[in-house]
């Protein structure tokens, strides 16, 4: 992995957008819309803070997270019983080998070409954590795009109802500075609701079928070559809505918007749709 020790500019610049949002939706929407003194301003104050602070710590986590290194010794056994399904090149139908790293990948892994190495199920390079999304950072990161919208639209909310009130005489003095700030966080906040809208619903999209960025773009081939030669295809991994969403954010509902990761295996082996089929048709020969 490359050092993140450094300076970025896009981490900067999303640290930067986090704190704007935040000082003018409370000292400016919030203040001017309810007063901060009165118990809706208090009330609307301390859950948009505790949104601000969930984003802050799931972003931190998502730029600081290993997203999964490929072991040293990793090789895959051919003969185990237990994982019977393998992941072969395209062309040759050899097993998959990292020329770059030098050792095999695991099933899902793939290369980056910024990080200099293999990423356990690779999901994409993003910079704006400087970090690789894989499988010990998915989770936490696809909570923080949620918090993120939520934290966007709420403030967006807010906006449109400070607008509503007729500002003190006080304000009207300084209204350029209060118009300026307006301009600069709807310039902001509709555009980031939108981008980040879209982002989710991606990512919603991808849990559901059990599906990283890259498998999603590999699928699409893979679906056009099979229906070239008359078959379908299936995605292995997808092993059903439910199952989906247990597998990438964890077996207890409760848990969903948590930044938790304990239920995340290894990332060297997958659940597939074939393993039901094995195990299905073992106990029936049984």
């Amino acid at each position: 992995m490359r050092d993140r020790s450094g300076f970025s500019l896009p981490v900067t610049v999303v640290v930067l957008a986090i704190l704007y949002v935040y000082l003018s939706t409370v000292f400016i929407f919030i203040e001017r819309w309810f007063g901060l003194m009165s118990s809706p301003g208090v009330f609307n104050a301390i859950v948009f803070t505790f949104i601000a602070l969930m984003c802050v710590f799931t972003y931190s986590v998502s730029v600081f997270t290993d997203p999964g290194r490929v072991p040293a010794t990793y090789s895959p056994d051919i003969e185990d019983p237990d994982n019977p399904i393998h992941e072969i090149k395209r062309k040759g139908g050899d097993l998959r080998y990292c020329q770059k790293c030098s050792q095999y990948k695991p099933p899902r892994a793939h290369h980056c070409r910024v990080c200099k190495r293999c990423v356990l199920r690779m999901d994409h390079h993003c910079i704006w954590i400087n970090n690789c999304v894989g499988h010990a950072n998915y989770k936490v990161f696809f909570i923080f795009v949620v918090y993120a919208v939520i934290a966007c639209i709420y403030s967006l909310v807010l906006l449109v109802g400070s607008l509503t009130i007729d500002p003190p005489k006080d304000e009207l003095q300084s209204g350029d500075s209060f118009r300026t700030a307006y301009i600069i966080s709807g310039l902001l906040l509709i555009p980031l609701c939108v981008a980040l809208g879209v982002l989710l619903g991606w990512h919603i999209y991808l849990i559901l079928h059990n599906k990283t960025t890259i498998e999603y773009h590999e699928g699409v081939r893979a679906m056009w070559l099979a229906e070239k030669g008359g078959n379908v295809y299936t995605h292995p991994y997808d092993l059903g809505a439910y199952e989906n969403l247990t597998t990438v954010l964890g077996p207890n509902i409760l848990s969903w918007v948590c930044p938790t990761s304990k239920h995340i295996d290894s990332g060297l082996r997958f659940r597939t749709a074939y393993d039901n089929l094995i195990g299905a048709s073992t106990s029936k020969g049984s």
